[in-house]
């Protein structure tokens, strides 16, 4: 895992010199004429601040949330604490057309707990998933409908291993024909396995509306705002998680090129689980090939 973790940095190292080496447009290589698909280390950090007696959970359930928790809690001092964590997801990206992405990369987190210092980074679990638009607006009155799904599972030796599905599938209303403004509303439905029969994690969804618009300056600002439902949890001989249904919102922020290829975005998100919980995360894609044919 840890020569898996030395070729992704290799990659962004490489991709990092071809967006310099490649002409200026937005630092990134762009070649009106190639063929090939969009392939990028689609890099995203994230910072998440959390109050005692709370889970990171939200949009997007970091899967290292239930990895993690058995180093943070014992059975003799049940309560969760206040923590801090910086999270990387770092999954290498292939856009075979505008309309279907498959990626695959890996994550790792250090964390600080309560007063204790913090924790070395490792790489945590592997992931692998793909994004599609099934159905297409193009003007009609049938607002596009993509789909999304990430298998995610937690490398050997982890303390609480898991596997975790998390699948989403949201509805986009363009309400121009450039479609740089228009209307969300989806469903994202999460399910996490234990590998352990002492241990349970129940579902979790979340129900959400949105917004969006994008400037002539390819800036583009998009909100969500829905509740979570999350069927709470029992870990191995902690005390139960309880269930809870609560608010969750989130804010994006942008930079697109010409095509709708992402340059570089910042995500905030509020999580009520049930203490609000806050959540940064920047999103800095590096490419290796950005076809000016395909959109993201």
């Amino acid at each position: 895992m840890r020569a898996l973790a030395g070729v992704l940095l290799s990659f962004c190292l490489c991709g990092g010199a071809l967006a310099r080496d490649k002409g200026d447009n937005g630092g990134y290589p762009a070649d009106a004429a190639t063929t090939l698909p969009n392939i990028y280390l689609d890099l995203k950090t994230t910072y998440t601040a959390l109050p005692s007696g709370v889970l990171s959970i939200g949009f997007d359930n970091p899967p290292e949330v239930w990895e993690t928790l058995a180093t943070l809690i014992s059975p003799e001092d049940p309560v969760l604490p206040a923590s801090r964590g910086v999270a990387v997801d770092a999954p290498l990206t292939i856009d075979l057309t505008d309309r279907l992405s498959v990626y695959a990369g890996v994550n790792g987190s250090a964390s600080q707990i309560g007063e204790t210092p913090w924790t070395s980074f490792e790489i945590e679990d592997w992931n692998a998933g793909f994004h599609a638009e099934v159905y297409q607006q193009n003007g009609g009155t049938i607002p596009t409908i993509t789909v999304q799904a990430t298998l995610t599972r937690s490398i050997p030796g982890a303390p609480l291993a898991t596997t975790e599905l998390t699948t989403i599938a949201e509805a986009n209303y363009a309400l121009n024909e450039d479609e740089t403004r228009g209307l969300l509303a989806g469903l994202e439905y999460t399910g996490i396995s234990v590998d352990t029969p002492s241990a349970s994690i129940n579902p979790d969804i979340t129900g959400y509306i949105g917004a969006y618009y994008q400037w002539e300056n390819d800036w583009k600002l998009t909100g969500r705002l829905g509740v979570q439902s999350f069927g709470g949890a029992q870990l191995v001989n902690f005390a139960p998680f309880r269930p809870f249904t609560q608010p969750v919102m989130r804010i994006d922020v942008d930079r697109m090129d010409d095509h709708d290829n992402r340059l570089f975005g910042v995500a905030v998100q509020i999580a009520w689980t049930p203490k609000p919980s806050y959540e940064l995360t920047v999103r800095t894609p590096l490419y290796a090939v950005r076809n000016s044919g395909n959109a993201n």
